[in-house]
């Protein structure tokens, strides 16, 4: 399939995606519990804004501000019918940003999980997560976007639903999933299951990875997991800007500008080709990351040890991989949410 991303993919050896959609949003003035993607048609100004800081910070690649702008997701505002305007309009508003450009920029329409426990433990059946997922599909589709982003998932299920709409709307797509429970997603999957997931769809992505968790260092111990799979698919990295912590009434991210150039340079080396981030990064992080991917040399894939000592300790011994008495203990913190 012949589209800009892959194009884009074969002039470079690595790509910058963005930072946070909802961090720089509630720095823009959105409140806590509000939908952000109504702003697309209320404040298309502030959208305009959120992905040009991406693209000046050097991002070649931005997310839509349509993550949780399915149907179900929407039914919480009583927005359930606007699922397919609201994420058309996220998407015209990137095609405005990226085509004023005079390099490729490239339109990633973002696409959610639905918050639904799919059957047979919910009630979120196979046929209508894929009419959920398509309905936005389409709607991204109409406005423009390049490619469709699939993210923070934490379901089989509701990646093969996904995959299946997209095929639907005839699409290019990636897709990332959030490993927070010691090295797994909520579902329990790990680095290896989503690689064989993911080679096993009829419809499989462009590209594929990890996004979100629970810091950049577990992140980049499920890219290396990915990376000994031996898969010849380009690896997403979009790891949160440090670890959340309460202060002064608000949720902020330690990891500074500096942490997430080192970081950027590590996923690199670990096997990711499209590097960004997600819960807590903003342009002055972006900014840094691109100067460090710009200008440091490439180096060996790096140890547990060196991620560690550059990032930060993992959040759990586990890993993951089902060999975890092989590798060094970590010290061991709380789950936390992004």
């Amino acid at each position: 399939m012949t589209n800009a991303l892959s194009k884009l993919l074969k002039t470079r050896d690595w790509l910058l995606a963005d930072g946070a959609t909802g961090t720089n949003l509630f720095n823009m003035g959105l409140e806590s519990g509000d939908a952000p993607e109504m702003w697309n048609d209320e404040h298309p100004d502030r959208i305009t804004r959120l992905y040009t800081m991406a693209v000046d910070a050097g991002s070649d690649i931005f997310l839509t501000n349509s993550f949780g702008g399915n149907a179900a997701r929407l039914k919480l505002h009583g927005a359930e019918k606007r699922a397919r305007e609201l994420s058309r309009i996220s998407a015209e508003i990137g095609r405005e940003v990226a085509d004023k450009r005079d390099r490729t920029v490239i339109v990633a329409g973002s696409v959610g999980p639905t918050g639904e426990i799919m059957a047979p433990m919910g009630a979120l059946t196979h046929e209508l997560a894929v009419e959920i997922f398509h309905e936005q599909a389409e709607g991204l589709k109409e406005g423009g976007a390049d490619v469709l982003w699939l993210e923070t998932i934490s379901a089989p299920e509701e990646y093969k639903a996904a995959a299946e709409a997209f095929k639907l709307a005839g699409m290019p797509w990636c897709g990332t999933m959030s490993f927070d429970t010691a090295g797994r997603t909520m579902m329990g999957l790990t680095s290896a299951d989503m690689v064989n997931l993911v080679e096993g769809l009829a419809n499989p992505p462009l590209g594929y990875g990890a996004n979100c968790g629970v810091g950049a260092s577990d992140l980049l111990r499920t890219v290396l997991g990915f990376a000994a799979q031996g898969t010849d698919r380009p690896i997403i990295a979009k790891g949160n800007a440090g670890i959340p912590k309460y202060h002064d009434g608000h949720i902020h991210y330690d990891g500074t500008p500096e942490l997430m150039a080192d970081y950027a340079v590590l996923a690199r080396d670990s096997g990711a080709t499209i590097i960004g981030g997600c819960c807590g990064t903003t342009a002055e992080h972006l900014e840094k990351m691109h100067e460090a991917l710009s200008t440091r040399p490439r180096g060996e894939r790096p140890t547990l040890e060196q991620i560690t000592e550059a990032l930060g300790p993992f959040s759990s011994a586990a890993d993951g991989t089902g060999d975890d008495d092989d590798g060094p203990k970590r010290e061991r913190r709380g789950r936390r949410r992004g």
